[in-house]
This record gives C-alpha cells, structure tokens and sequence, in this order.
C-alpha cells in the first residue's frame, strides 16, 4: 500500500497514454452483518464497478475518492488514506490505459441528489457477488482480497 506521498510521485510519472485515477471501495454492514460493496454502472457499457475518476491537481487520491463516490453515487462516508490497492483498465473507446488507486470508504450516508443519478444505476452488491460481477479483473483481485479484512 502507498501513502498519499508516494501516490503524488506516481501521479507526476504518469503521462500521454498512462491516466491516473482514484476509486472508492464503498462498504457497508447488511441487517444480517454481511458485507455488501456498492457498485456504480458504466455510462459507456452498464457494467458494473467502482466510483472512480481523475485526481484533480492539487487533491489526494483519497479526496478524488470521496469526491468521486458522492459525484456517482451519491454516497459520502468514511475514506482511509492509504491506497487499499491498485487495478488498471483500458477503455473500448481510449487508446490510453487507466491506473486506479482505490481506498476504502465506508458508507455511512446516501444522499436523495447527487450530480450523476439520472445519467448512473447504483446496486448494493454481497461481496461475493460483486467479486463475480466486477467488470475489471484487477476489481475483482482486490475485492477478493477484502474477504480478508475486518470491517
């Protein structure tokens, strides 16, 4: 795990086809103690994943996490600062490769507006199943990797 140093360092590196992100792991406790991850949909394609976006200049990953969850989720909580993990993906539409360094937030409101929920579904998601539905393989690495910890 990186600490915001270190993620601000990789920031800087990055560059052309290389696109550093940030993405919230949003969680919550079910009524029955089970752990359930929020998913947000694609615009592009539907498929099912993490809120995540660019780092604005000036802002920690952590920050664009919580910023980005609220913005497409409607979600706002509880963030750690350290980078829980990393994933990558490209777009069908982008030539360039995106680095998504994702913190964990856990969920304590849910807001009736948010600025994507006419354009965004959002379902709550057993962590199993949001392991099998990730549409990014990294996703689903570090979400298989949550089985782990005590939340």
């Amino acid at each position: 795990m990186l600490n915001e140093d270190a993620q601000a360092e990789l920031t800087k590196t990055l560059s052309g086809r290389d696109v550093a992100q940030a993405g919230a792991l949003c969680y919550r406790r079910s009524e029955n103690g089970g752990l359930e991850i929020l998913f947000v949909g694609s615009r592009r394609n539907g498929r099912w994943g993490i809120p995540k976006g660019h780092v604005e200049d000036d802002e920690t990953s952590s920050a664009a996490a919580l910023r980005e969850a609220f913005e497409e989720a409607g979600v706002a909580g509880i963030v750690d600062k350290t980078v829980f993990g990393w994933f990558s993906y490209r777009k069908d539409t982008s030539p360039n490769r995106y680095h998504v360094a994702v913190h964990l937030l856990q969920v304590s409101r849910i807001a009736d507006r948010f600025p994507e929920k006419s354009i965004r579904k959002t379902q709550w998601f057993p962590l199993r199943d949001a392991v099998r539905d990730a549409a990014q393989p990294g996703l689903r690495t570090l979400l298989s990797r949550v089985e782990n910890l005590d939340l």
